[in-house]
């Protein structure tokens, strides 16, 4: 699955859950439930939600040589399906203007990638397939920071929509294991996300999708644990960079 049909997916999921919220508000549009939520000038609030976690792997086209034992083999990568992730951050949100706010919202991401790796010299009716396809699953716990700035539009009943746009920064708890790829433990990502406040009787209800862009090359080249063991340094040698791409959708309880 690629990185646009990842974010369609999301897109309409975060679509349809609107689509639901607006629909149960209509009834209590002509009540304007909780008139002072966003006159607070700090508040407090938590989310769960689910992540969509990818890596965009630049690949180099090496050929292995006759050192590493295995010689003309060309190793791509791509992570071509995704798996939703869990996560759950707590929220501090502070009132800047009428229609800004800074939004801090630390937490935790649980997820995976796998990673496909093919040898487009390899043969695919061979027997000992591990010469000619691999996979790698890379799980993750990610601790995070984001740190975002809302734009809100001028409310209308009980919603109001907004744009957030920030950064955040991760931090992998996962363990190092010796496999075809091993990646850097922290990374700082780009964010730009869109949403709406649900105004219910008694909390605000924030359904959100945010897209993440990592701004760091993760790929760890350092494998002094692969330096007897070319048949797998093979895979860290055939690409260049990977970085981090993440698709979140959570919805926030204030």
């Amino acid at each position: 699955m690629n990185q646009t049909k990842l974010r369609h997916i999301a897109l309409w999921i975060m679509l349809m859950v609107m689509g639901c919220a607006a629909a149960c508000a209509q009834d209590n549009d002509m009540i304007l439930n909780r008139p002072y939520a966003d006159s607070k000038p700090i508040h407090f609030g938590f989310s769960v939600g689910m992540n969509f976690q990818n890596l965009a792997i630049t690949n180099n086209g090496h050929i292995t040589d006759d050192s590493a034992n295995y010689p003309g083999e060309e190793w791509y990568a791509d992570v071509s399906a995704n798996s939703p992730g869990f996560c759950v951050n707590v929220l501090a949100d502070y009132r800047i203007a009428e229609h800004f706010n800074l939004r801090v919202s630390p937490g935790l991401f649980f997820g995976n990638k796998v990673v496909r790796f093919l040898n487009h010299q390899g043969d695919s009716e061979a027997p000992d397939q591990d010469h000619y396809k691999r996979s790698q699953n890379i799980k993750s716990t990610y601790i995070v920071v984001p740190i975002d700035l809302k734009m809100s539009a001028k409310r209308y009943h009980n919603m109001r929509p907004y744009f957030t746009a920030g950064a955040m920064y991760t931090g992998d708890l996962s363990k190092d294991r010796s496999e075809q790829y091993r990646l850097k433990n922290s990374d700082v990502m780009l964010t730009v996300g869109m949403g709406c406040d649900f105004y219910m009787p008694f909390f605000k209800l924030c359904p959100e999708i945010k897209f993440c862009f990592g701004m760091k090359n993760v790929l760890d080249k350092s494998r002094p644990d692969l330096v007897d063991d070319p048949y797998m340094n093979r895979f860290t040698n055939s690409v260049s960079k990977i970085k981090n791409n993440m698709v979140v959708v959570t919805f926030f309880f204030e």
